[in-house]
């Protein structure tokens, strides 16, 4: 039976596709971890919200054509991560409610951390051996560690594009060894392959998180605030766009944290904070990376579980497909 990309969703996949792993482009996984999620719980749910939502999407983008017709595979979910999610929630409630005060808890928490990492990054392996581009929807933003792993080893020197509203440079936050607040503080720590890390959308950091910012090299941050003074003071979003490009090597990771956008887009992200990028900023600066660098993996993490949150998220996910296909087309680099 032919597949209809105008006709109502009838597959099982993301955006109710058909097709098979054998015959997909794009593999994805889906991690529903939210165990150190430190404001509003709900995170765990956000790739089931957004794998029901994509199915009605529109296949036919009109920057980057028939994404669909690479094949999007949404891998299984793998059980041992939500069992894994589930055994870690009472220690972890344990520990935000003390203020991380409660480190037998926290250690039990750390060591379930460690279990999804590893699976994530076989996983993701896996593809990369296999010669696919991975995705991961999360899950609170330490889901994709083990991802941005694989990848910095299959692409040494990669840098990552992290969109966010937090630094998530955290040293061990609460407790929690691998927090989502602590994700690119580990990816530094932990992945020699990462060369460069550019942030874009920061608005909530700590004092530490700041001194780390202007004293190491790798970091380069594309503050909210003084972005948007740029932007009042007449300079173009597309001049600050080819900017942040220019920071980041040849090959890149995009990470995306959903509270980077501005919160109407994604109201139940996990730790909302005005400001942020608006729906046509986020896709001129992603279009803008296309252009010119290779984009060789992505996340998009902490998105609530409601209907709203799963809808623009599945929509961001695809133009993050359409990108990363679009970016590997040799004769544009």
């Amino acid at each position: 039976m032919s597949f209809d990309p105008d006709a109502p969703a009838d597959g099982d996949g993301l955006y109710g596709l058909r097709c098979t792993a054998e015959t997909s482009r794009i593999h994805v996984q889906a991690v529903p971890w939210q165990a150190t999620t430190s404001y509003r719980r709900g995170t765990r749910g956000g790739p089931a919200a957004t794998v029901a939502a994509s199915r009605q999407v529109d296949l036919l983008d009109l920057e980057y054509g028939e994404v669909w017709q690479a094949g999007i595979w949404l891998e299984p979910v793998d059980p041992r991560i939500a069992a894994w999610d589930e055994a870690a929630e009472v220690d972890a409630l344990e520990v935000i409610s003390s203020g991380g005060r409660s480190p037998e808890a926290a250690e039990r928490v750390n060591r379930l951390s460690e279990a999804v990492n590893e699976a994530v990054y076989t996983a993701a392996a896996g593809m990369l051996r296999e010669g696919r581009l991975p995705a991961l929807l999360g899950g609170d933003h330490a889901s994709p560690f083990g991802l941005i792993r694989a990848v910095a080893e299959r692409h040494p020197g990669v840098g990552i594009l992290h969109i966010d509203a937090h630094a998530d440079l955290r040293v061990a936050y609460e407790g929690f060894s691998f927090s989502h607040a602590s994700i690119m503080d580990n990816v530094l720590r932990y992945i020699p392959g990462v060369s460069t890390l550019v942030q874009v959308g920061i608005r909530d950091f700590g004092a530490a998180e700041l001194e780390r910012i202007r004293t190491d090299a790798r970091i380069a941050t594309f503050f909210d605030v003084e972005t948007g003074r740029r932007l009042a003071g007449g300079e173009t979003w597309l001049r600050i766009c080819e900017q942040i490009v220019r920071a980041l090597p040849e090959e890149v990771h995009v990470s995306f944290d959903v509270d980077g956008l501005q919160p109407s887009l994604c109201p139940a992200t996990g730790t909302p904070v005005p400001g942020g990028l608006d729906w046509n900023q986020t896709l001129t600066l992603i279009s803008t990376l296309a252009e010119e660098r290779r984009i060789v993996g992505f996340d998009v993490n902490e998105i609530g579980d409601d209907e709203w949150d799963g809808n623009v998220a599945a929509r961001l996910f695809y133009k993050l497909c359409g990108a990363m296909l679009r970016s590997q087309e040799t004769d544009q680099k």
